[in-house]
């Protein structure tokens, strides 16, 4: 089970960090990401780590977003900086076994 806290209402330019928190051991040892997706369009990837800490960005967020996790808490994030509003979109937390129940990011420009 994956549950996602932090999205919300920001101006553009601004900050958010997502979090994840994954029940049970399993983030130690499977892939985790961030996917997002906009009214009327597919799921997209957004980022993703590995379990041995490599990461893979979308072209469209690289360099203003960073995902990173702590093993000791389960729990994946996702830093958003310099937001765009063609970055509103509701952002899913994912890993090979669930997805998480989507959180809302709205940029306003």
């Amino acid at each position: 089970r994956l549950v996602e806290s932090g999205g919300g209402l920001v101006q553009a330019g601004g900050s958010l960090r997502l979090s994840c928190a994954a029940s049970g051991s399993i983030f130690s040892v499977s892939p985790m990401g961030w996917y997002r997706q906009l009214p009327g369009k597919p799921r997209e990837l957004v980022a993703t780590l590995t379990s041995d800490g490599n990461t893979n960005y979308a072209d469209s967020v690289k360099g203003r977003f960073t995902i990173s996790g702590d093993n000791a808490k389960n729990t994946v994030y996702l830093q958003m900086n310099s937001l765009k509003s063609e970055d509103t979109a509701v952002y899913y937390c994912w890993n090979p076994f669930a997805w998480g129940q989507g959180t809302q990011v709205t940029v306003s420009s």
